[in-house]
């Protein structure tokens, strides 16, 4: 690599060691990270949005406060990127659809993009997203097809696919994503980045997803402590978000390298219903044992759930398309996505009856989930059952069908209707060189732990986030 890339791959703690020093400026990493944007979008697409003279102004802002010795914090001079969900004030957010009118007005932050500029982070772009977020892969008819940072050919995954590239390619060290139904943690698995999906409320949100209480906001980075670091900024309170937690006692970085010694560990190869590639359930299984490296018990565990939740989501989601296009007129809703249109189609049938009882499953589900924590601290899975398929498809099999876009996700979507905090971290890959992720799930509120645990689990197994 060259000096100018080498600073595009660099961490929250390296970059500001140097800041410290005054061996590189934040205009210098910024200016970085710029010309890797110009040089590898065009082929990946992970970026939709560039503020280049924004971004120059606010590096230029914390070079300055850099050379005062009066940073802000260690995001201060962070190249940062926003999903294209995500309300900036500046830019404008299309949320990847010809039905939202670019001349905004874009007149306010979101919650955490409020709180990252007010940490100092320097706010590059945004990054693309499937239309309002609707597909475990990303691409849409404004921006094109996003493809993977290991191979253009296959998926990158979505909906938060240009935050999980970006991040692997270099394209920043913050990156902002949303999870409503593995939105998260399916592109970090398909790209070999980490990603949280946070307990649900843990960061404020505004405005509301139109999933309700299954959308999560979290962060999407190289590293764990890159992610904590980001975590302690966007978990501040925010009153525009009456769903949001009561602020925790927590440092989620310093909490990093508490010993996981005498913790007890589930570890489940399906859930109870999902079918696995076979390299990646091998992987997946190592994995796991490595956790009794590091003091814990490890314990393979059967389930715990009885059978695939995903017609929960389906009915959440169809609902959700409802209320999305409730104001638009049926020559707009022609202009959407064919399967947007599709799904809209398909939620006509959707009766009440259909999700009083999804609520009522969900439930129930629910409760199965959190019962595995009063045995164990944690639960570990497969992040994903394989790895990224071809890229212009929304799942493996070339389905058109609405009900297919998200059922082949097995372990991503129960863990948004239970609202618990869990984690992708790469932990190998398969014989084609596309990265494996394996899924830490802790208790609700305890997002710190699954922090702690994917830190010790990243330390040794050493897996590398850039790619070659």
């Amino acid at each position: 690599m060259s000096n100018k890339t080498d600073l595009c791959f660099m961490s929250i703690a390296q970059l500001t060691n140097l800041f410290a020093k005054k061996a590189v400026s934040p205009v210098e990493v910024c200016t970085a990270v710029l010309a890797r944007i110009e040089a590898e979008n065009p082929t990946y697409n992970a970026i939709c949005f560039v503020d280049h003279e924004g971004a120059l102004d606010s590096a230029r802002a914390s070079e300055a406060r850099w050379r005062r010795d009066i940073p802000l914090g260690p995001l201060d001079g962070i190249p940062t990127t926003i999903k294209d969900l995500v309300l900036t004030k500046g830019w404008p957010t299309l949320r990847g659809s010809r039905t939202v009118d670019p001349k905004g007005p874009w007149d306010e932050d979101a919650p955490s993009v409020d709180k990252l500029r007010a940490a100092g982070a320097v706010l590059v772009g945004k990054t693309t997203t499937p239309e309002f977020g609707s597909k475990g892969v990303t691409d849409n008819i404004l921006t094109g097809i996003t493809r993977n940072a290991w191979n253009p050919d296959r998926t990158s995954g979505g909906s938060s696919g240009g935050a999980a590239v970006a991040a692997a390619r270099g394209f920043g060290v913050l990156h902002l994503g949303s999870d409503g139904a593995g939105s998260v943690r399916i592109p970090a698995a398909f790209n070999g980045i980490f990603g949280l999906k946070p307990t649900f409320g843990r960061v404020p949100a505004y405005p509301l997803s139109p999933m309700g209480t299954v959308s999560h906001l979290g962060p999407m980075t190289r590293t764990v402590a890159d992610a904590a670091h980001m975590l302690n900024v966007m978990v501040k309170p925010d009153d525009r978000d009456w769903y949001a937690l009561p602020p925790q006692n927590i440092d989620y970085h310093e909490e990093l390298d508490t010993p996981l010694s005498g913790l007890r560990i589930a570890y489940s190869k399906d859930l109870g219903y999902a079918e696995v590639d076979p390299k990646v359930a091998e992987v997946c299984a190592a994995a796991a044992r490595r956790f009794e490296e590091l003091g814990a018990q490890v314990d393979d565990i059967e389930g715990p759930l009885t059978e695939d939740p995903v017609w929960i989501t389906d009915v959440l989601w169809f609902n959700a398309i409802t209320k999305i296009t409730e104001n638009m007129s049926a020559q707009t809703i022609k202009s959407m996505d064919t399967l947007q249109q599709a799904m809209l189609e398909h939620a006509q049938s959707v009766s009440v009856k259909d999700l009083r009882d999804a609520n009522s499953a969900r439930e129930t589900m629910a409760l199965r989930l959190t019962q595995v924590h009063r045995n164990y601290d944690l639960l570990l899975s497969p992040a994903m059952p394989r790895t990224a398929f071809a890229a212009g498809q929304f799942n493996p099999w070339g389905s058109e069908k609405p009900q297919d876009w998200i059922r082949w996700s097995s372990f991503t979507y129960p863990f948004n209707l239970s609202q618990q905090p869990a984690a992708t971290c790469p932990c190998g890959f398969d014989d084609d060189g596309l990265p494996i992720g394996l899924q830490i799930v802790g208790r609700k509120y305890d997002d710190h732990l699954v922090l702690r645990a994917a830190k010790a689990f990243e330390d040794i197994a050493k897996i590398s986030t850039v790619v070659p």
